[in-house]
């Protein structure tokens, strides 16, 4: 059978050596296109049984073109690029590979805090991060390293998540929260880590921002839809001290760093897994996942519904 790797930002090298390693091996054909355009892409996939893609949008037109595709996988924990309805309606499994980016995306949190509680570098006094609060939303993998790293700094943590048992935070020395309100309230730093859905998209502005303490930092590394921009925009106006980062460049981006410099600042894109280590660990993950699926059926990190 035949696995299709596209992806118009490509693996690392190594990365991909151990992916094709991992297909051959298994008995199955690889075609790998790298930086192909829509056209490349629908040509590709046309006798595909198994596709493996990092950010690469995978809709219901071109899932038309895919007959005998039975498995997408996301080299990556986020899947909002693919077209969950479409995969069940034909019948196609779809996995994500959670946890092998989380380290990654958790470093980088710390990196932008500290750069802005440092004042991005200007020479002048800035503050640290031993004994202030950093509530985390959303106590997924990425959520749960944050945690771990943060308990190095010697910071006190909160979290929220619906979908996490108290227990489970509090034997890793985090106080569960249950409202949004108090996650805002009550930390200095809160770092996002929720998906972008009907639910939670445009939820994160003007009100919540406001109720941030003193020189409250808010760091997106999940997705910019998530953000209500222009409450946000008004929250920084109003609040001289509040603090904004994100991996997510903003639609707003130019007119947040034209209004708010040195108080806001943005990847120039999505930067969270890009370490040679996630990127080996995501691909390598997506193959064998890919391969399993098309052997035997396994599916233990399937996201739709067939």
């Amino acid at each position: 059978m035949k696995i299709l790797v596209f992806t118009e930002k490509p693996f690392a090298k190594a990365a991909t050596k151990a992916i094709a390693n991992a297909i051959n091996a298994s008995g199955n054909d690889l075609e790998l296109v790298e930086g192909g355009t829509r056209e490349d892409f629908v040509k590709a996939i046309v006798d595909a049984d198994g596709l493996i893609v990092r950010s690469d949008k995978v809709d219901d037109g071109l899932l038309e073109s895919a007959p005998k595709l039975k498995v997408i996988v996301r080299a990556g924990a986020g899947y909002d690029n693919i077209d969950l309805e479409a995969a069940s309606k034909r019948g196609i499994c779809v996995m994500n590979t959670p946890g092998q980016n989380s380290n990654a995306v958790a470093e980088l949190v710390f990196g932008m805090v500290i750069m802005m509680c440092r004042n991005q570098y200007n020479g002048k006094s800035g503050s640290e991060l031993k004994g202030k609060s950093l509530g985390i939303y959303a106590f997924g993998q990425v959520g749960r390293n944050v945690a771990r790293i943060a308990k190095g700094f010697g910071m006190k943590i909160e979290a929220l998540d619906k979908f996490v048992k108290d227990e489970v935070m509090e034997a890793e020395g985090v106080k569960p929260l249950h409202e949004v309100k108090e996650l805002f309230s009550q930390n200095n730093f809160v770092s996002l880590h929720i998906p972008a859905t009907a639910e939670t998209k445009g939820t994160i502005g003007y009100e919540l921002a406001m109720l941030m303490p003193e020189n409250g930092v808010l760091i997106n590394t999940a997705r910019k839809e998530v953000i209500d921009e222009e409450g946000l925009f008004k929250a920084l106006q109003e609040r001289s001290d509040l603090r904004y980062v994100s991996d997510i460049k903003p639609d707003m981006a130019d007119k947040f760093e034209k209004e708010f410099a040195s108080r806001v600042f943005f990847t120039p894109k999505k930067m969270g897994a890009q370490t040679a280590e996630a990127n080996f660990n995501a691909g390598v993950a997506a193959a064998e996942q890919a391969i399993a699926y098309l052997k035997e059926g396994w599916n233990k990190y399937q996201v739709n519904k067939l």
